[in-house]
C-alpha cells in the first residue's frame, strides 16, 4: 500500500532486528517505514509484545508495521549460527536486550564486524555504558531518577508522562544514528556502532529545566506549579463544566483575547500592560478570568480563537482521536491488521509518523507480521532446504 511510486530512501536496505517492547522496534520501523527491508527475530514462543494486556495491548501492532518475521532459536548452536548467517546479510543490525546478551550468541558488534566491516549496529539499552549501565531500565524507571516525573506531577507526586516517551524518542534516536552512519559509511566504506539509550534521551528531555536552574539559580517547580513564561496559559474550565486549554503569549495576542471577548477593561488596565506585568500579576488575573470565562461554551471558544487566530485546544482522549476531522483528512491515520488475541484478522487504524517526504507520508508497504511469517523465505534466501528449514524451527533450547 504505498503512498506513491517513487523509490523510498532506504529501499534496498536490509535491517535485522532483535527486539522487543517500544524502543527496539520503534528505531526498526522508522527505517522499515523509510523503505528498509526489516527482519525481526522473534523467539519460538514469539514475541512477548503480542500478548500483553492493559496498556502495553497496542504494542505489536503499532510498533512493528513494514517489518518481516522470521522465528529462530538463538538457545541453540545451530539457531545462533543461523542468526549469524543472516546478519552477515544486513546492513544494519538493531538490539535492544541487556548488556552482554547479544554476544552469548556471537550476536554483538565485534563479533558481527569481524566479518562485515560495513555493518552498522544500533545497540538500544536503558542506559550508555558507565556505572548504571548493569541496571535494568524501563521507561518508567527512567523517567522518575531522570527529573520527568517531578516535572510532570503535582508537588510530592511524581508521575510517569502518559505515553512511552523515552521508549519511542530512544527509539528514534537510535535510528537517527543509523541514518548518519549511513551516510559516513557512504564516504568511508566502514560501519560503526550506534548506542541509544532511554536515561540519557530523558535527560536530554529534561535538558531546558536544568539549564533554567543554571541561569536562574531557582529549581524548576513541576509544571503544575510552575511560574509560566506566559501570563495566559492554561486549561478553563467553562460553562457546563467544559474545559478547554486557552492562551495568549504575546501583546499583541493579548489585545486580541481582550477585543474578542470584550474585555476592554483588562486591556487598559496598567497592571496588565506586557507579558511579564501579567505574569506577575497571575494571582489577581486568573481568577478574574476564570470567572469571566465560566460564561461561554468550549464551543464558542473554539469559535472565536480559531477565527481570530489565537492558540487553543480542546481537552481530547486518545480514543477520540480516530474521530479527529484533521487527521482523517490528511490521511494520518492508517490501517492496520492485528495479528494476535482476540480481534486478530481485524484492523484498527494507526498513526503513522509525522512527517511527509516530497509530500507525501511514510504510509503501509507490509501489515505487521504474524509470527514467525517470512521464515521459510529467509532462510530460502540464505541457501537452507526445506528439511534443513523445518529442523530449525522445531530446535528446542539447550539446557
Amino acid at each position: 500500500m504505498k503512498n506513491s511510486d517513487k523509490k523510498l530512501p532506504l529501499e534496498d536496505l536490509r535491517v535485522v532486528e532483535f527486539t522487543h517492547m517500544v524502543m527496539g522496534p520503534t528505531c526498526g520501523m522508522v527505517l522499515a517505514d523509510m523503505g528498509a527491508e526489516v527482519i525481526k527475530v522473534e523467539p519460538i514462543e514469539g514475541d512477548r509484545t503480542r500478548h500483553l494486556l492493559g496498556s502495553g495491548a497496542g504494542f505489536f501492532p503499532m510498533f512493528n508495521r513494514n517489518k518481516k518475521s522470521i522465528q529462530i532459536n538463538l538457545q541453540s548452536p545451530e539457531g545462533a549460527e543461523m542468526a549469524r548467517r543472516l546478519c552477515a546479510t544486513a546492513d544494519v543490525v538493531a538490539e535492544n536486550f541487556k548488556p552482554g546478551s547479544m554476544a552469548k550468541y556471537g550476536l554483538d558488534y565485534i563479533n558481527l564486524s569481524a566479518s562485515n566491516p560495513k555493518l552498522i549496529y544500533a545497540s538500544l539499552k536503558g542506559f550508555l555504558p558507565g556505572p548504571y549501565d548493569h541496571r535494568t531500565a524501563l521507561d518508567e524507571v527512567v523517567q522518575m531518577m531522570g527529573g520527568l516525573a517531578y516535572m510532570t506531577g503535582r508537588p510530592g507526586d511524581p508521575l510517569r508522562a502518559g505515553t512511552s516517551v523515552n521508549d519511542i524518542m530512544g527509539g528514534m534516536f537510535g535510528a537517527i544514528g543509523v541514518l548518519g552512519a549511513l551516510i559516513q559509511r557512504g564516504i568511508t566504506g566502514r560501519g560503526q556502532e550506534i548506542q541509544s539509550a532511554l536515561f540519557e534521551n530523558n535527560v536530554f528531555l529534561v535538558g531546558q529545566h536544568m539549564l533554567q536552574y543554571a541561569i536562574t539559580g531557582k529549581a524548576a517547580e513541576p509544571m503544575p506549579n510552575r511560574i509560566s513564561a506566559w501570563a495566559v496559559y492554561d486549561v478553563f474550565t467553562v460553562k457546563n463544566g467544559e474545559q478547554i486549554f486557552l492562551a495568549a503569549v504575546s501583546d499583541a495576542q493579548w489585545a486580541t483575547f481582550c477585543n474578542v471577548l470584550g474585555f476592554a477593561d483588562l486591556k487598559a488596565d496598567p497592571r496588565y500592560i506586557d507579558n511579564n506585568a501579567r505574569v506577575s500579576q497571575r494571582d489577581v488575573m486568573m481568577p478574574e478570568l476564570r470567572r469571566r470565562l465560566e460564561a461561554f461554551t468550549a464551543s464558542e471558544l473554539t469559535a472565536i480563537f480559531e477565527k481570530a487566530g489565537l492558540p487553543f485546544a480542546p481537552i481530547v482522549k486518545p480514543e477520540e482521536l480516530f474521530d479527529d476531522p484533521h487527521l482523517n483528512a490528511t490521511g494520518g491515520l492508517v490501517d492496520v491488521r492485528l495479528t494476535d488475541g482476540p480481534k486478530a484478522g481485524q484492523t484498527a487504524r494507526a498513526a503513522l509518523f509525522p512527517f511527509t517526504m516530497d509530500g507525501q507520508r511514510l504510509g503501509v508497504r507490509r501489515q505487521p507480521p504474524q509470527q514467525g511469517e517470512n521464515t521459510d523465505e529467509i532462510l530460502q534466501g540464505l541457501g537452507l532446504e526445506p528439511a534443513e528449514i523445518h529442523r530449525l524451527r522445531t530446535l528446542k533450547a539447550v539446557a
